[in-house]
């Protein structure tokens, strides 16, 4: 998603005992749900920065938006796009009018329920306004203004809002005025930059908004009724929800305990929690006993791309200024790049999340398989990414022959030697701690310690990202992003200028004759083709095989859940790669016993024949 990385987060469940509503007793395939239980207890070790949801960027907070706050459209459990604050819509002819009628009713609720109005067109526009804000500084104001005509020039200044291209043409119709005809607009909408404001009331809490639960309005199938930053989010039920007969979980809390992912097997296996990751430390035992197999299945794959970032312009402060230089050097020298690309034994890191099968998750593209096609063919499959999409970057005799080339010219550039290659992980994930172990142990192990050391340092519990990969304080970093809407071009994003991935603007060389960053040029003129589609993805190819084959960023697997044991169903939750479907608890139910491996294939197999019935 927006600016993600890592998830500061650590799913641990408890329910307790409720009536419920309508709800079936049975899957399809026989495996009971538990229709008494509708209060799930989540543990986590992470914590909210700000509650404005607009600028909601990465899982945790756009879990937190999801949850509250309402889109236009949403999807259902087979990925198919359902009405949701809007009925119906239209499309102009030439593609680039959206007219949306919205659902009349909705209420917009306080943290206690109490409602305080009608969402209306003009909320919208609010949301907007606020967004392209340039003094808010809000990094989804990028959504808005990729697509949205006039929505950079007013951010620029160059422009007043009335030339945005969102009006409210009446109480309950919305029109959007797209730049250029946009295919996968519609899909953009389950994001968060495209949520609804009451304009009127974040008027009334000033600077305030934002800061705490109360300070917010909701409009979505649950209300932030209790917010105790470090110890406790509560979440309840909105009983004026507009379609609140299919919000089955009534209640969703969340306790601070940074030594959840430890706790957590002992603890489900007690009984005290309904939902635990199984680590790779305990997997094995749990295999081995029958009572604890039959508790565990495979995670829920998603669309999130996981891949290492070189980063461009490594700002260390004063005291390592002179390490840093001379990794600007180093990572500047496409050999060298090489060497590690080569050098990275992804296969040992995957085993850290999944010993049986580490191979199943590599990831050669940054763009996962599967994710879009054009014409039949999917989009890793076109010009060189095919070639890149079927070969292993893992190559011992390719990394050590780039380290000879790279010393002899790091040499003559002034690099000295060993070059330190500074490396942050998440203290409260374990497998990553455990994966930046290995990282050293196999590139030292093959390139040399006299060629680098590499240096794995726990970065901060809190604000993780924005002091260290944001900071630009680190040389090599496992990031991860995860598709905003249904195009290629999402997954180029964490690249484009001006990122803070890896500062690609700071590269020194691949120009062309004029100057200008080829990848630059490559991605705008991907950007620029918005009709043909084919000609499209073949564009957004050729820029992110670039990408891969001059070793800026190693693709390393696609993202996956590992093993679990839980009473969450796997297949209710709504389906879209993108946006904050995946992780709304609408529609979710619990089960009155662990699914294991073997009923988890089954309800899959059963669930994908579903899926392509409902995708015709």
């Amino acid at each position: 998603m927006k600016k993600l990385i890592a998830l500061a987060l650590v799913g641990l469940f408890v329910f307790s005992g409720c009536t419920t509503g309508n709800k079936p007793s049975k899957t399809s395939t026989g495996v009971e749900y538990d229709t008494k239980n509708t209060v799930v207890k989540h543990i986590h070790a992470g914590e909210y920065e700000n509650l404005d949801y607009l600028a909601a960027s990465d899982e945790l907070h756009i879990e937190y938006a999801g949850n509250v706050c309402d889109g236009l459209i949403e999807y259902d459990n087979y990925g198919v796009v359902k009405p949701g604050l809007a009925t119906d819509w239209k499309v102009s002819e030439d593609g680039k009018v959206y007219t949306f009628n919205l659902r009349e009713g909705v209420k917009w609720c306080k943290y206690d329920g109490s409602v305080y109005g009608e969402v209306k067109a003009q909320d919208f526009v609010d949301a907007a306004k606020r967004i392209l804000d340039p003094a808010m500084a809000i990094d989804n104001a990028d959504f808005l203004m990729s697509v949205i005509a006039g929505a950079s020039e007013y951010y620029d200044g160059t422009a007043d809002f009335d030339s945005v291209g969102i009006k409210a043409t009446g109480d309950y119709t919305v029109e959007y005025t797209l730049i250029s005809p946009t295919p996968y607009f519609i899909s953009m909408l389950v994001y968060p930059a495209f949520f609804p404001v009451n304009g009127e009331w974040v008027a009334s809490q000033g600077e305030s908004y934002g800061i705490d639960n109360q300070s917010v309005l909701y409009c979505g199938a649950y209300l932030f009724s209790t917010y105790e930053p470090q110890y406790l989010h509560e979440y309840t039920k909105n009983e004026n929800y507009w379609d609140k007969d299919h919000v089955y979980i009534t209640k969703y809390e969340s306790k601070y305990n940074k030594e959840g992912a430890t706790l957590a097997p002992e603890l489900f296996l007690r009984g005290e929690v309904t939902y635990s990751s199984i680590p790779n430390s305990i997997i094995q035992s749990w295999m081995d006993d029958p009572e604890k197999k039959d508790m565990v299945r495979p995670g829920s794959p998603s669309y999130y791309s996981y891949f290492y970032c070189l980063n461009f312009n490594q700002q260390f402060p004063e005291d390592r200024k002179a390490e840093g230089e001379n990794w600007n050097i180093a990572v500047n020298n496409e050999n060298f790049r090489k060497s590690i690309f080569h050098g990275l034994d992804r296969k040992a890191l995957a085993v850290t999340e999944d010993p049986y099968d580490p191979e199943g998750h590599l990831l050669n593209t940054i763009t996962p398989k599967a994710f879009a096609e054009v014409n039949g063919v999917d989009y890793t499959q076109i010009g060189e990414l095919k070639t890149i999409s079927e070969t292993d970057s893992f190559n011992k005799e390719l990394a050590l022959q780039y380290k000879e080339k790279a010393v002899t010219e790091l040499t003559a550039a002034g690099a000295k030697f060993p070059i330190t290659i500074q490396a942050y992980y998440n203290p409260t994930m374990s497998d990553w701690a455990d994966r930046s172990v290995i990282l050293k142990q196999t590139l030292e192990n093959l390139l040399g310690n006299d060629y680098i050391n590499v240096v794995y340092t726990p970065g901060p519990e809190t604000s993780f990202l924005k002091l260290t990969r944001r900071a630009g304080i680190y040389a090599i970093q496992e990031c991860n992003w995860g598709p905003d809407y249904a195009d290629p071009e999402t997954y180029s994003d964490p690249f484009a200028p001006e990122g803070t991935y890896n500062f690609p603007e700071f590269i020194i060389g691949d120009t062309d004759t004029n100057g200008e960053k080829i990848y630059t040029n490559l991605l705008n003129a991907a950007k620029a083709e918005r009709v043909d589609i084919a000609k499209r993805y073949e564009l957004f190819a050729k820029a992110e095989a670039f990408l891969i084959n001059k070793a800026y960023v190693i693709p390393y697997e696609q993202s996956n859940q590992g093993y679990v044991a839980s009473y969450f169903y796997p297949f209710d939750v709504q389906y879209s790669p993108f946006g904050c479907s995946y992780l709304r608890w609408k529609g979710r139910q619990l089960l009155k016993t662990p699914m294991n491996s073997a009923e988890y294939y089954e309800e899959r197999t059963k669930w994908l024949e579903e899926k392509a019935k409902a995708s015709k």
